[in-house]
């Protein structure tokens, strides 16, 4: 049941004819979608999968399997996410156009990581190893998450942080920041009951005031000339447009506008995906310019002012073994394995070629050297 004050509010909010359809979209299924890793897969391991039209790399599929037991998943060949989300993707490949090698990228808010491994494929794609993208989620209890997922991903130029908004202000060292911030989750309502039962008109006041102190606190992280994109999983205005337009005037941007998208609302400032018009949730996104010029602001290394976490450069490659997928599911759940025909000695185990981890092979045995935290916990039967 959705609150009776959201079903009130929307048609103000969306407009009458949308609202309907949206609310009746909300009363069906969620759709299953995932986006490539151009770095590791360039065909979709799932057929009859749909493109989504807003991302190169993007699939919708036809039900949900069970990705747990999938070893390229867990090798990092893809990733689990909502199509609507892959918009704020495609508009920070319309706002690469006006940047070049060497570009600096602050992901603010970034658990569990869709975002911030969507933006590394277009900047690798488009800089190879020449820029910096730091993946930051304030919530200690998100991050872990956040981490895991950018070290399957797998890219050495993505660092991640657990940092205060507040911890950015002054330091202008930023090209890009990308804020998908906290907010009232109306667009989640088909995939999240505690999104419905939290919801309240006390929680969009709530939620509006905080994404204006999170964006005062990054603003001058940003360089003169810097783009932000803002996104939410909400529909109302005041988070919304309401949020973009405070940001135009009270903190000195122009808001761009990069023409119109299959399916996508235009609104004032920005863009609406709506669930019934589109196959996913409910998304917004707007991109602003900061007043200024970047010209002659230098490039700093934002790995070291900020203290990243990195992927630890891996060692002397291994010898590789590829195993079945029987074999990589025993090895992803830490069981114990027998691979007499491997090589003896310290491997990289793989799965169609994909490395998934090390292990140690005794000849009657393999240890099992899969980190415990990423070691799949139901039943691979």
């Amino acid at each position: 049941m959705l609150p009776e004050a959201f079903i009130r509010r929307l048609p103000e909010e969306i407009g009458p004819d949308r609202a309907q359809v949206v609310l009746d979209a909300l009363s069906g299924e969620p759709s299953v979608s995932i986006r490539l890793n151009p770095a590791k897969l360039t065909d979709c391991p799932f057929p009859d999968a749909e493109r989504v039209s807003w991302s190169p790399y993007g699939y919708l599929l036809k039900e949900r399997p069970v990705f747990t037991l999938d070893p390229l998943f867990h090798a990092g060949c893809y990733y689990v996410q909502d199509s609507s989300a892959m918009f704020v993707g495609e508009l920070f490949r319309h706002a690469l156009d006006d940047f070049g090698p060497g570009v600096t990228v602050l992901d603010l808010c970034a658990a569990p990581g869709g975002k911030t491994t969507d933006l590394a494929a277009s900047l690798r794609e488009r800089f190879g190893d020449r820029f910096s993208l730091l993946s930051n989620e304030v919530m200690r209890s998100r991050f872990g998450v956040l981490r895991s997922n950018v070290r399957t991903w797998g890219d050495s130029r993505v660092g991640v942080v657990s940092r205060d908004p507040s911890a950015f202000t002054g330091k202008q060292v930023f090209d890009i920041i990308v804020a998908d911030v906290p907010c009232s989750g109306e667009g989640m309502f088909r995939k999240d009951q505690k999104a419905v039962e939290d919801w309240s008109m006390e929680t969009v006041d709530f939620c509006a005031a905080r994404s204006r102190r999170i964006l005062s606190d990054v603003w001058s992280a940003l360089k003169p000339g810097g783009i932000l994109i803002y996104s939410t999983c909400t529909f109302n205005r005041q988070e919304n447009d309401g949020t973009v337009n405070w940001i135009a005037s009270e903190l000195g941007a122009e808001i761009l506008d990069f023409g119109e998208f299959d399916s996508v609302v235009c609104t004032e400032c920005g863009y609406a995906l709506l669930p019934g018009y589109v196959p996913g949730e409910g998304q917004y996104a707007a991109v602003l310019r900061k007043h200024g010029s970047i010209d002659g602001i230098r490039s700093a290394d934002v790995f070291t002012l900020f203290k990243a976490d990195l992927p630890v450069p891996p060692p002397d490659p291994y010898p590789t073994f590829d195993l079945d997928r029987e074999t990589a599911l025993r090895y992803l759940h830490g069981d114990a394995i027998v691979i007499p025909d491997a090589p003896r000695g310290l491997l990289t185990l793989t799965y169609q070629g994909h490395p998934l981890g090390p292990g140690k092979n005794l000849g009657n045995r393999c240890n099992n050297l899969y980190p415990k935290d990423r070691r799949i916990r139901m039943d691979i039967r």
